[in-house]
């Protein structure tokens, strides 16, 4: 099949050359990669393309092989499409609402696998199969207290437990400028200053003084600026529930990003697990375990969670529970973790104050940080960096 790989890529007149095909046969039997194709699709355009010009001829070449390769294997259950249009909108009273049944973390997913195995067409409206707009567990654009979510966007309830579907992030823009002045003025509460670098200050009391004991003439003294040595280490949640609060939360990184000299910046997506990322764009490719990250910062850091805190209860307190990886160990056991490295830690919760206490998911995180969560306002991030 490599082989048919190589002769694909020069029919697509990209220039690969016999040693560099060998080369990629010897990463391959080297082990470099987990057995992906997104793995190997970026091993072998590491290896096969020396310019970036040509990336868009082998992106294509490359799916061009794919499609080939995809038709000659057998079909894998999937989730047609046209389950996933929502044309109906089910309203349920709040009495309904409550008397829906929550089947548990286990029965729900042993549920979802007989659905899709089960299920031969498509369903809306209903309370059981895979659909839309109903009071199913599974599906999108409907109401159930827990569920699995099959594609299509959120309807608002923030009770999905699972999520089915590949979702794209973007970093936040920490360049954003507008809005930002108050937030600046905010994190200034957090200062230890220091003087640091090349001496590039008039020392204007030094000046006064060697110039009059030099008989009068001007002897200029020179002293290194005053710089905010507070060192920050910022996890930001992105993605999903967090989409409603993106400007605000550029905003406030933009901000924290010219106040703090010292700041490293790592996302996570609603609660921190096993992993982070620096890069929305390759966080499924170049992961960081969180614990190099709890071994490369000593405690003079100071922690600074951003997130809405809003996700299924199971994401913090079951294995597993995260909606897009699979993890060993509950949110909560990582949470911890992060809380003993670096004990002066806050959480900023952009969603509004007055809501935080009907939200399951809020409760659980605010009691872990023993009260130490604020809303991104300029007045909850003064006093957050009071609490700093």
């Amino acid at each position: 099949m490599l082989t048919s790989f190589f002769y694909h890529l020069r029919a697509n007149k990209l220039p690969v050359s016999v040693q560099e095909y060998l080369t990629l046969l010897d990463a391959l039997r080297c082990r470099l990669m987990p057995p992906t194709l997104d793995d190997f699709y970026y091993l072998s355009r590491t290896i096969l393309v020396k310019d970036e010009t040509l990336y868009d001829r082998f992106d294509r070449a490359f799916g061009q092989f794919y499609k080939r390769v995809q038709a000659r294997l057998p079909d894998a259950p999937a989730i047609p499409a046209d389950w996933l249009v929502k044309t109906m909108q089910k309203s349920l009273t709040p009495a309904e609402k409550m008397a829906l049944e929550k089947y548990g973390w286990k029965r729900l997913l042993e549920l979802f696998k007989e659905r899709l195995e089960e299920q031969k067409r498509r369903h809306a409206g209903g309370s059981k199969w895979i659909g839309t707009g109903g009071s199913s567990p599974f599906g999108h654009g409907g109401y159930h207290p827990e569920g699995i979510r099959a594609g299509g966007p959120s309807a608002g309830n923030h009770t999905a437990i699972k999520v089915w579907e590949q979702r794209d992030y973007r970093d936040y823009d920490d360049q954003q400028q507008l809005g930002t002045r108050n937030f600046k003025m905010a994190l200034r509460r957090l200062r230890r200053f220091a003087r640091e670098g090349v001496d590039v200050e008039l020392d204007l009391e030094g000046t006064i003084a060697g110039t009059a004991r030099n008989a009068g003439l001007l002897d200029l003294q020179l002293i290194p600026e005053r710089r905010n040595a507070v060192k920050v280490l910022m996890l930001l949640d992105v993605g999903g529930s967090m989409d409603e609060h993106i400007a605000r939360v550029e905003s406030l990184f933009s901000a924290a990003r010219s106040e703090f000299r010292h700041l490293e910046v790592y996302y996570f997506h609603n609660c921190p697990y096993g992993s982070l990322w620096r890069s929305n764009g390759r966080r499924n490719h170049d992961r960081i375990d969180t614990w190099d990250v709890l071994r490369t910062y000593n405690d003079d850091w100071r922690l600074i969670i951003v997130g809405d805190a809003t996700m299924s209860p199971y994401e913090i307190l079951q294995a597993g529970g995260g909606v897009e990886q699979y993890d060993k160990e509950p949110g909560a056991t990582w949470l911890q973790r992060l809380l003993d490295a670096w004990p002066r830690a806050v959480w900023l919760n952009p969603e509004p104050s007055g809501a935080w206490r009907y939200r399951e998911s809020i409760v659980l995180i605010r009691n872990m940080m023993r009260d130490r969560m604020y809303p991104v306002t300029v007045d909850g991030i003064e006093q957050a960096m009071r609490q700093l």
